[in-house]
């Protein structure tokens, strides 16, 4: 199984993360998910900077 994107603040899946969320480049606050790369993005700059979610929700 591959290790879990946590964020880089706090340490804690998207789903136990408590840390304010907005977006790393613009500060947006709308859609804002965790990343691979441990930050959140919003859809645009996502979209940009060709991140990927990290996607670690529970299914």
């Amino acid at each position: 199984m591959p290790a879990q994107v946590v964020c880089v603040q706090c340490d804690k899946t998207e789903e136990h993360c408590a840390c304010e969320k907005y977006c790393t480049i613009c500060q947006g606050q709308l859609d804002v998910r965790l990343c691979m790369d441990g930050l959140y993005y919003c859809p645009d700059c996502r979209e940009a900077c060709d991140v990927s979610l990290a996607d670690n929700r529970a299914r």
